[in-house]
């Protein structure tokens, strides 16, 4: 799956250069629980064909009850009923007001939503933002209230949505990449688990064997040495670079260069025997400072007795999302932290496996 947004922000173009009447509904304000936060977008055509959401989905049924014919059944229903999408200025809706609401439209005890509904959004301002978001920038489209004018500009990260009495904002980004060294079993998990997450999946792999077994449709295969497809790359702050094979030669100076970059995680699979290893190799033959080394994060994943590859996969990726979100993790979650306290309360009786321990 792609990037929620920008799917639906796709979507409603092409309605709207179709010929088609649609709506675009956006989270402006929440109280209490909610179930999708401010600045989530869904589009409604005039058929009834709903992408995004606002809701659980009680909310998106009754938006097309109320402006589409999708759920009339017979002619003199149609009649007598002729909903549709509205002309003209944008609309604020409140759901959940009541707790009789709140249970009808299925929103969390105390939750109520605050929505903006744009009718017939311009086709033509929608093809110029996607351009933008499929370009790699960062887009903050501004709505005025009075008419539904809207207007484009350049945003920086961390730009969010604000309202007042005047206009709405909202910053919306292209889509998170990923970057995996390696084309093995694990990084089929990890590159699956990526995708419907709505990342963009790049893989790069110099080794003939391992591409030739790739499996994963929708992911870009590359042949070329690891450094230089990170150069090429150019990893930003919404991008992350994860190596995989295990081989020093493949991993270490495509490493080095992501560590130049903002990305907004880097880490290597394998022990903690390796990760210390991969750190001293870094700082004797690449004076690499520690203050970059923090920056690397190894063993990879959190700690939830993974042994499997799709199970370091599940852990991997919990990891990148939590990194993604801004979710400070506890220490003991720690893949490092949590083996060490286990070799303390139980001695090993076996030599460590690599990758393992």
């Amino acid at each position: 799956m792609e990037n929620l947004d920008l799917y639906v922000l796709r979507t409603l173009r092409d309605w709207r250069l179709a010929g088609q009447r649609a709506m675009l509904v956006t989270v402006v304000r929440t109280w209490g629980s909610s179930p999708r936060p401010v600045g989530s977008i869904m589009a409604l055509s005039e058929q009834g064909a709903v992408v995004g959401s606002v809701s659980g989905g009680c909310i998106e049924d009754d938006l097309i009850h109320r402006y589409t014919r999708a759920y009339q059944s017979d002619a003199a229903a149609r009649d007598a009923e002729p909903h549709a999408i509205p002309a003209g200025a944008p609309q604020q809706v409140k759901y959940g007001i009541s707790a009789d609401e709140a249970h009808r439209f299925g929103l969390p005890c105390g939750g109520t939503l605050e929505l903006l509904l744009e009718f017939d959004p311009d086709g033509g301002t929608l093809q110029a933002m996607v351009a933008q978001l499929e370009a790699g920038a960062m887009v903050r489209r501004t709505v005025r209230l009075a008419d539904g004018q809207c207007t484009l500009e350049a945003a920086q990260a961390g730009d969010g949505l604000l309202l007042d009495g005047q206009q709405l904002s909202n910053t919306f980004g292209p889509e998170f990449r990923m970057l995996l060294i390696g084309a093995g079993q694990l990084t089929e998990y990890l590159a699956t688990m990526a995708l419907f997450s709505g990342f963009s999946v790049t893989v790069c792999d110099p080794r003939e064997e391992y591409r030739g077994a790739w499996s994963v449709p929708r992911a870009t295969v590359l042949s070329d040495m690891p450094d230089d497809v990170v150069k090429a790359f150019r990893p930003d702050r919404r991008s992350c670079v994860v190596a995989l094979t295990h081989d020093p030669k493949l991993d270490d100076l495509a490493l080095l260069e992501a560590l130049e970059t903002d990305a907004f995680y880097i880490g290597a699979i394998g022990s903690r025997r390796n990760n210390e290893a991969r750190h001293e190799r870094m700082k004797q033959h690449f004076d690499v400072s520690d203050e970059t080394l923090a920056r690397l994060r190894g063993p990879i994943g959190i700690y939830i007795g993974s042994k499997t590859p799709p199970e370091i996969a599940v852990s991997v990726m919990a990891e990148i999302l939590a990194v993604k979100n801004g979710v400070p993790l506890p220490r003991d979650m720690a893949v490092a932290a949590a083996k060490s306290r286990l070799d303390d309360a139980t001695p090993a009786l076996t030599a460590p496996v690599c990758g393992v321990r």
